[in-house]
């Protein structure tokens, strides 16, 4: 039987490899991100839930509304957001 300070050490071990693979993994999401347009993201993150408005249906000021309000449904980060936006405006 092993004893409790092994069974910690192992805790702790395993808990800490999780947490480098989940770093590691957030930093390649990162870069995924930064290499993708607006418009890219615009069609992978808008156009899964529904049909997405021609950028030309708002106002600059009313996409950053939108922007903000379709973030917090969509889990997207403030930097795919301001892609997004940045893209609707042009």
């Amino acid at each position: 039987m092993r004893t409790p300070i092994k069974k910690i050490a192992i805790i702790l071990i395993s808990g800490s490899l999780l947490m480098i693979s989940l770093t590691f993994d957030g930093c390649k999401a990162s870069q995924m991100v930064s290499n993708k347009t607006g418009a890219q993201l615009w069609s992978e993150n808008c156009q899964r839930c529904h049909n997405t408005p021609s950028p030309n249906s708002f106002s600059p000021e009313q996409w950053e509304t939108v922007g903000l309000h379709m973030q917090s449904r969509s889990l997207i980060t403030d930097e795919e957001r301001n892609k997004i936006v940045a893209f609707l405006k042009q």
